[in-house]
This record gives structure tokens, sequence and C-alpha cells, in this order.
């Protein structure tokens, strides 16, 4: 956090010894596969550091960034389940980037904010946060808002046993497409795509949601190539594409017979 003049309030409730004292004994989860995947976004370097230690024992994959420059560039890169957000920040604000970043993703967004008013907060929800945190905060309750948003994503729907694309046929389960009864080779990313549109088929997906379904997509830029080349195997036009569609602003959908 970076307020106008110097900083008056640590943003741990009890300074670095108190938090250090309440680490003592906590649940360290361990390291899984689908661990929670959390972006703090502060340029305060020394809280980056404690909230990344302090998540990191408590069960979470953390990435930091120190603006929101840098957040652009890790969003890009890589695949997040959640964002810690600090507002007042050099350049780009935390409000700024929340709403740039609703228009393209829907990865819940935690605000810390020093700004106690009501009118501060509601204008951070009204960018698209999810939650907000006022600083100084206790890093307890930043764990228990993280999961709690975590725990309102929705479950993923249940997965068709065969979606129809016209000619194609996709075996969810055996991950196969076949044309007319022939098998048509998918590469592994195709086929993982595949997949995670089907099981989501009418609801457009943004590249940030695919990418962290799963699939093993480097960046954005990569999932439109993947895109491009599923569309070749699928589509009668793969120019005029009926069944893998974009959806502006949102991302793609899978719409099937």
């Amino acid at each position: 956090m970076t307020a106008t003049g110097a900083r008056s309030r640590d943003p741990w409730r009890h300074g670095r010894d108190g938090w250090q004292t309440m680490t003592i004994g906590l649940y360290n989860a361990p390291m899984m596969t689908d661990t929670p995947h959390v972006l703090v976004v502060d340029d305060d370097l020394r809280l980056r550091e404690l909230l990344q230690k302090y998540l990191s024992e408590n069960g979470f994959r953390v990435t930091t960034a120190s603006d929101a420059a840098h957040a652009r560039a890790k969003l890009e890169g890589l695949a997040f389940d959640l964002i810690v957000l600090d507002v007042m920040m050099p350049g780009e604000s935390g409000l700024d980037l929340t709403a740039a970043l609703r228009r393209r993703t829907t990865v819940p967004i935690l605000l810390l904010t020093a700004m106690g008013e009501a009118e501060d907060r509601i204008r951070g929800l009204e960018r698209g946060a999810d939650d907000y945190l006022p600083k100084p905060f206790e890093p307890r309750e930043l764990v228990l808002r993280i999961r709690t948003i975590l725990g309102r994503v929705p479950p993923p729907a249940e997965m068709p046993a065969t979606v129809r694309l016209g000619a194609c046929s996709f075996d969810t389960a055996r991950q196969e497409l076949t044309r007319a009864g022939d098998v048509v080779r998918l590469t592994s990313s195709e086929a993982s795509l595949l997949k995670i549109l089907a099981q989501n088929a009418g609801a457009p997906l943004s590249r940030e949601e695919i990418r962290r379904h799963g699939t093993d997509c480097a960046n954005n830029r990569s999932v439109d190539v993947q895109v491009t080349r599923l569309r070749r195997k699928i589509e009668p036009d793969p120019k005029l594409p009926r069944y893998l569609q974009t959806v502006r602003g949102r991302g793609y959908v899978l719409r099937p017979d």
C-alpha cells in the first residue's frame, strides 16, 4: 500500500512480531495439485513477503506482484483462483485494475484497503470486487475470507457422456472425437480444451478460466491457438464457427446440438 505521505500504521493488526507469534502451531496444509493459487498484488515489499509466507503456511500457492503492470504480466502467463489486491498503488490503482479485469475474467478479487469510509468500500464492490478487507487486519481473517470466497465458486457442472457437434461426436470420458464413426486425432491439449468447454456447454469461459480448469496452455495466446486448431477439426467451416464460438469481451463458448 502506498498512501499520500508516510505510512502511519502497520498493515498487520499486531505488527510483525505479533504475526510471527500467531503462525506458531497453525495448521500447515500439504501442497497438493489442486492447491488454490493466489496472486497477491501490493507495492509494499514487506507486506507481500509476509502475505506470501503466511498464506503458503496455510495451504495456498502464492505468487506476488508489485503493481498493476506486474500483475497483468503474471495473469498473462499463469492461472489463478483468487487475487488479493491493494487499492492504493502507484500508477494504476487497485480499483482501476479491478474494473479492467472484470471485463475479461471472473477470477475472484479481494481488495485490501486503508480507506475506512463506507463509500470507498462500495466503490470497490461496484468495480467488481468480491470482498474487501480494511488495513490493518488480522491475518487469520484474511485466510478465512479467502476460503469463504473460494467456497462460493460453483462446482463444475455434471459432465455429459457424449457431446454432439453436427457430424462429430465427443466422448467425454474417453476424450475421443469421431466424425461419422471415424476417429479424429486430438492432441492432449485439444482434448482437454474440448472437455472443459463441453463441461461448461452454453456458458462462456474466459481464457483465464480455461487455463485454470486444467489445460496446459501457458498463456492466453496459447488458448487462442488451441481454439483455432480445434475448430479445424469440429467445424464444417472453421472461419464461420457454429459450435465453438467467440463471445466478444468474454471468451469462448461451446454450443453443441
